[in-house]
């Protein structure tokens, strides 16, 4: 049986503005925005793209800081709306895309925990039901009641992926932000990432970790400077990347 397309990215391009001098306050950019003195030069952090991604698939996108990963993922998750191209997206998503989106800095975990929730869809009953659960994966009994402020990287990264995927979303979206969780609970994200994707869930994953892709994902988009370079089966991407960074390597000795 075929598995319905879940994420369709057609001839995607995304445009950021880019000032070319130096402001240094608001007040200072309001007036020469006003006199009509501020010069912006075109900047496109994703140059024609396209593909497709089908239901239960787990794709890796891969490459340079700066190669435009996380500007695509904020297009498929709504964030950014693309300049040229459309794209469409069939089913709920989970974005875990920025450290800390989605909560508020100056409320403790507990109320961070609803308030996360709500953004995501849930009512406060619902999240009443499972909270138990979610600071059991977590893992920060303890921290309930401090501000996330207070917080390290690594435990904003728990409590975010805890709420995440509490459920099981139509479409997962996890950029980086595990890097900065022990090695322990990256192997646990990991495993309850493979549960997911055994019950239907799509993924996209952006990692620098080429070992991470290749363990988890099925296949990978290689971006560089904005366009794809190259797209397929995740060990053959990965390792054709891996090739040419040695390569760039040697050159720089």
């Amino acid at each position: 049986m075929n598995q319905r397309t879940v994420i369709e990215v057609n001839h995607v391009t995304i445009r950021f503005n880019l000032a070319n001098q130096k402001v240094d306050n608001l007040k200072e950019y309001m007036i020469r925005l006003i006199k009509k003195e501020l010069v912006f030069q075109e900047f496109l952090a994703v140059k024609n793209i396209s593909f497709q991604i089908k239901q239960g698939e787990a794709w890796g996108i891969i490459g340079a800081n700066g190669s435009g990963k996380s500007t695509l993922l904020k297009a498929i998750s709504g964030i950014l709306k693309p300049y040229k191209g459309t794209i469409r997206v069939y089913g709920s998503i989970a974005p875990l895309i920025e450290l800390g989106a989605g909560f508020d800095q100056n409320l403790t975990a507990r109320e961070n925990i609803y308030l996360n929730g709500c953004v995501l869809g849930h009512t406060e009953k619902y999240m009443r039901e499972h909270f138990d659960e979610i600071v059991a994966f977590a893992e920060l009994q303890e921290f309930l009641d401090s501000p996330i402020k207070n917080y390290s990287s690594g435990m904003k990264a728990r409590l975010g992926f805890a709420v995440a995927t509490m459920v099981r979303p139509d479409i997962l979206i996890v950029d980086e932000i595990l890097s900065v969780g022990d090695y322990a609970f990256r192997k646990k994200c990991e495993q309850r990432m493979e549960e997911m994707l055994s019950g239907g869930t799509t993924l996209l994953y952006v990692s620098h970790s080429l070992e991470e892709v290749k363990r988890l994902c099925s296949h990978a988009i290689w971006l560089e400077k904005g366009e794809i370079h190259r797209i397929g089966k995740a060990r053959e991407v990965c390792e054709a990347y891996r090739v040419k960074m040695e390569e760039i390597s040697k050159k720089n000795r």
